[in-house]
């Protein structure tokens, strides 16, 4: 056993298969964190439509909250606040003035590649798509974090 641990061979081996695991477990955070953004656009949309054509009332998102953490507990991101900003996330992509399958074509694909965390930032702080996407091109240019 002592003639592994002490081989070369093997410690270069094993350096490249931690290496690969940790690329595995970015890429596999990547596809979740753009499946969720997914969901969370078609989310927002279905509650924009919702609050247009029904008479739920003002206690509609904190219903949804509650009903949506009742069935999925061990799940973040279905806080009545969370849920605010999914709406508010696709009402500041869609007041653009640009065709909504424009958006969803050209947009969307870019929104949903970088964290939830930083699209929140992103529609808070700045006056407009245009500059919004500014933010959005830099964060994929210089990585993810």
């Amino acid at each position: 056993m002592n003639s592994i641990i002490k081989s070369s061979e093997y410690n270069t081996w094993l350096k490249e298969l931690k290496s690969k695991l940790k690329q595995a477990q970015i890429k596999a955070s990547i596809k979740v964190n753009t499946v969720l953004l997914e969901f969370y656009w078609e989310l927002g949309n279905e509650i924009v439509e919702k609050q247009k054509n029904s008479t739920w009332g003002s206690g509609f998102l904190q219903q949804l909250s509650d009903d949506l953490m009742s069935e999925f507990p061990d799940m973040k991101g279905f806080s009545e606040a969370n849920l605010q900003y999914i709406r508010r996330w696709v009402l500041f992509y869609s007041k653009s003035g640009t065709s909504y399958s424009t958006i969803v074509a050209q947009l969307v694909p870019q929104l949903i590649i970088i964290p939830w965390g930083h699209n929140r930032t992103i529609i808070s702080k700045c006056k407009d798509t245009q500059e919004a996407l500014f933010y959005v091109n830099k964060t994929i240019e210089n990585g993810l974090e």
